[in-house]
């Protein structure tokens, strides 16, 4: 799924990437606004993942 996939469909998706990664609160959410590397930094951020695991995460998730 490119940013731009993402980016439109975020109020959508923000139910199913919080049940995914259920550290990321509402205001991570909000700021994260369907920006792809947004997303990776939180992972990062509250997971202690590296940038190309985090990476790989959001990748392989949006894929299906």
């Amino acid at each position: 799924m490119n940013n731009d996939r993402i980016e439109g469909n975020w109020k959508e998706l923000k139910g199913k990437v919080q049940q995914q990664w259920g550290k990321l609160t509402n205001d991570d959410l909000d700021r994260i606004d369907g920006k792809r590397t947004e997303l990776v930094g939180k992972i990062q951020q509250h997971y202690g993942k590296s940038k190309e695991e985090a990476e790989r995460e959001v990748d392989s998730y949006f894929a299906h």
